[in-house]
């Protein structure tokens, strides 16, 4: 249908009926050029004529539009529509001179992906009605996943939405670390303690090697796939790592997320392709200074770590992301711009990307971000413009 009466009309359709078919003659070559490479420079440790800036949750129900075009619908099936995701997508970018967009999707589509039923939960959050409970259970799963033929949809999703940009800003794409999903599949949902999944750690340190192992060879193939499709920079999320101790994240953490980066960067270099890669291991300070030696370009931090002491346990082995308390952004504009000065002056303006400690909340008020990503870049040309 979208072949012949136009992408409007079958966005409109979609966002009506997110399960119909998606059919489009979109393909993942023959990009538009970029326009905006601030953010790609700033991964690399590269000059950039301000600080990029983006936020986590940037699509999301902060944005009436976003709550206009998600009312009524089931959450998942809107990550199956690659027109709605792309539509998603791109709604911050209307508003906000963000320097990245990062495609909208979940990070419980692998679950998905091995056979586990994931629901969104009104008031209660992502749900596995049978969440795992033993080891025996790991026989259910299907530990060899198809990614191009089970997350599909993620990768239309990204093809689309790298057209629809037309070049303006890079797109990235992202999963869920191996530990932090492990976690949703043995909690069944969200959880303050984590306490059932690290009773496994402790009760079942074998099965749980081999579910996180598990885990990462079907993230490294879903990776690839995603930068096949058009993503120009990977971010890894370790929500879940402050719930670990410094010895279980060296255990059951860390060698995963190493092994993800090393075998990406690994096969993209066989192509001769140099994507970016981001770890965000939120509350993971302990870790900082084996997280800088991990394969990736970028460490992202949450709000609990100055911006003076990441870059000197760094040691300027990586940029790093960050770190805004997301609260910060209920206080008047004038205080959000100072709060920022600070924070700019911490990080410096070189290998560093502004965003928040975590991602944006339902109820912040857009025109705060707006005063956040502004901030960020008036600052920091005048940081740069006293050098």
């Amino acid at each position: 249908m979208c072949r012949y009466v136009g992408y409007g009309f079958c966005l409109y359709q979609f966002l009506k009926h997110p399960s119909l078919p998606f059919h489009f003659n979109f393909s993942p070559k023959d990009f538009p050029k970029l326009k905006n490479d601030a953010f790609l420079l700033a991964c690399r440790g590269q000059e950039t004529p301000h600080v990029p800036v983006w936020c986590m949750r940037q699509a999301g129900r902060y944005l009436p539009e976003f709550r206009e075009s998600r009312a009524g619908k089931d959450f998942f099936a809107t990550c199956r529509s690659p027109a709605a995701c792309c539509e998603l997508t791109l709604q911050p970018l209307r508003r906000f001179p963000f320097d990245a967009a990062i495609i909208f999707s979940d990070i419980l589509v692998i679950p998905q992906a091995m056979g586990m039923d994931v629901q969104m939960v009104a008031g209660k959050g992502p749900t596995f009605p049978e969440p795992l409970k033993e080891p025996e259970d790991l026989l259910l799963l299907q530990s060899k996943v198809d990614v191009n033929k089970e997350l599909d949809y993620v990768f239309k999703a990204i093809t689309l939405t790298r057209h629809k940009l037309e070049g303006k800003v890079p797109l990235i794409g992202f999963t869920g670390a191996p530990w932090t999903l492990m976690a949703y599949m043995i909690e069944g949902g969200g959880s303050t303690t984590q306490s059932k999944a690290k009773r496994w750690l402790y009760r079942h340190p074998e099965a749980s090697h081999q579910l996180l192992k598990m885990l990462t060879d079907i993230i490294v193939e879903y990776l690839l796939g995603q930068v096949a499709a058009g993503a120009q920079a990977l971010q890894v999320f370790e929500s879940h790592a402050g719930c670990l101790g410094p010895a279980e994240f060296q255990e059951f953490s860390l060698p995963y997320l190493r092994d993800i980066a090393r075998k990406v960067k690994d096969q993209l270099k066989e192509s001769g392709q140099d994507v970016p890669m981001i770890v965000f291991a939120k509350d993971g300070h302990y870790g900082l200074e084996d997280l800088s030696q991990s394969h990736y370009e970028v460490v992202g931090l949450d709000w609990t770590i100055d911006p003076r002491s990441a870059r000197e346990r760094t040691g300027g082995k990586v940029s790093l992301q960050g770190n805004m308390d997301p609260c910060a952004l209920y206080a008047p504009k004038e205080r959000i711009y100072e709060i920022v000065k600070k924070m700019l002056e911490g990080f410096g303006t070189r290998g560093y990307i502004a965003n928040l400690g975590h991602g944006l909340y339902p109820d912040m008020d857009p025109e705060n971000v707006g005063a956040f990503v502004e901030a960020v870049h008036a600052h920091s040309r005048h940081l740069l413009n006293l050098k």
